[in-house]
C-alpha cells in the first residue's frame, strides 16, 4: 500500500517552504483549490471564462473536456506555469497570483509530455527531482526507496528509463512528483499512451494515494477515465458546463438513453417529437432520446416508423449524455475500445 505523510508531520529536512505571506484566511482548511471568476485569453481567443470551482482536500477530481475545452489552460494556471490574468484563485490556501513559489513547494506535477531523462537510471531521475526541492543525503535515499517500492520499481532502480515500458515510465514520473511529499498532485492527461493494464495499475496507485491523504486533480479527454473520479468538472469552450459526482451527473439526465441510427435523422426526429411529444435530439446523423423505462419505448418506436430505423440502442445515461444535455453537441474527445 502507498503511504503518504499527513499534514501534521514536520517537513522533511531540506524541503523549501516559502511562506512570505500567510495562507488566505477566507479559504477553509478543507479546500484544496478554489477559483472565482477565473478567466484567461490567448490574444482574442477565450480559453477560460468566469470559472468558479471548489475542490476539496482528499478528492480525486477530474477536469474533463474535449480538445480546446480549456482544461489544459486550467492545468497550466494551477501548476503556476502561466500567470493569472482575471479572477482569483487559491491553491492549498495560497494566493495563485502572489504566492506562486509557496504553491510550487507544496504541489507535485506530472506533465503529459515525458519529463524523464532517458539516459539516467530510475534512481537518478528521482534523486534529481528531490535535489531540486532541497532534499539530499539519507533522507532523499530513504524517500526514493520508499516510493520505488510502493510503485513496484525496486528491481528497476538501476535501470535506464529508456529501457522501461510506457507504464513503468509513468510510474517513475509519478514517483518524481511525490518525492517531496506534496499535499496536492496535479496530473495532465495521466494515462495517455498507456495500454489497458498499465492504465488499471495507474488508477490503483492513485486510489491508494488518495486513501493516504493526497489530493489528486487530473485533466482528461477520456470519458471512462473521468468516471473513476470522486467528482469532476466538465469544460466546454472555456466554460464550466457541469460539476458533481459522475453518478449524480448521469442521473441528472433522467431516464434511459436511446440512440437511433437512420438514413433521415432530421425528419425522423421531427416525426418522433410530433408523434410522442419526446425531445428528440439530432446529433451527427443519429437521434438521441432520454426517456424513463426506455425498454418500453423500443418496440413503440420501431412499430411507429417501420423501415425508417436502421438500428436502435438502449443504455443508461453516460457522461457523454451529460455533455450533450448541457451543450447540445457531442463530446469531441478521443474514444477507446478498451
Amino acid at each position: 500500500m502507498i503511504t503518504q505523510a499527513t499534514n501534521t508531520k514536520p517537513a522533511q529536512p531540506g524541503v523549501r517552504r516559502t511562506t512570505s505571506l500567510p495562507p488566505s484566511a477566507h479559504v477553509p482548511d478543507s479546500v484544496a483549490i478554489e477559483t472565482r471568476g477565473l478567466s484567461f485569453r490567448y490574444g482574442q481567443r477565450v480559453a477560460l471564462s468566469e470559472l468558479d470551482l471548489t475542490i476539496s482536500r482528499g478528492e480525486i477530481f477530474a477536469i474533463l473536456g474535449p480538445n480546446g475545452g480549456g482544461k489544459t489552460t486550467l492545468f497550466r494556471l494551477l501548476s503556476t506555469l502561466v500567470p493569472m490574468q482575471t479572477g482569483t484563485a487559491t491553491v492549498l490556501r495560497f494566493d495563485l497570483a502572489r504566492e506562486r513559489q509557496s504553491i510550487r513547494s507544496q504541489i507535485g506535477v506530472v506533465f503529459q509530455a515525458p519529463s524523464l531523462d532517458r539516459k539516467l537510471t530510475v534512481a537518478e531521475n528521482v534523486d534529481l527531482q528531490g535535489r531540486l526541492y532541497g532534499l539530499g543525503g539519507s533522507s532523499l535515499r530513504q524517500r526514493r526507496d520508499e516510493l520505488l517500492a510502493q510503485f513496484g520499481l525496486s528491481e528497476r532502480v538501476n535501470e535506464l528509463t529508456e529501457r522501461l515500458s510506457g507504464g513503468l515510465r509513468r510510474r517513475v514520473e509519478i514517483a518524481k512528483g511525490l518525492v517531496h511529499s506534496p499535499e496536492l498532485l496535479l496530473l495532465d492527461e495521466p494515462s495517455t499512451g498507456l495500454d489497458p493494464t498499465a492504465r488499471n495499475d495507474l488508477w490503483r496507485y492513485l486510489t491508494e494515494l488518495r486513501a493516504a491523504g493526497t489530493t489528486i486533480v487530473f485533466t482528461t479527454h477520456f470519458l471512462d477515465e473521468a468516471a473513476v473520479s470522486d467528482r469532476l468538472a466538465i469544460l466546454s469552450e472555456g466554460k464550466l458546463v457541469a460539476l458533481g459526482a459522475p453518478e449524480e451527473l448521469q442521473a441528472s439526465v433522467g431516464g434511459d438513453s436511446i440512440t437511433i441510427e437512420t438514413e433521415d435523422s432530421a425528419n425522423l426526429a421531427a416525426a418522433i417529437a410530433q408523434e410522442f411529444g419526446l425531445a428528440a435530439r439530432e446529433l451527427e446523423g443519429t437521434i438521441r432520446l432520454e426517456v424513463p423505462d426506455g425498454h418500453r419505448w423500443i418496440a413503440r418506436l420501431v412499430e411507429a416508423f417501420p423501415g425508417r430505423i436502421r438500428a436502435i440502442r438502449l443504455g443508461k445515461p453516460t457522461l457523454e449524455d451529460v455533455f450533450i444535455a448541457r451543450t447540445g453537441h457531442r463530446f469531441a474527445g478521443e474514444r477507446r475500445d478498451s
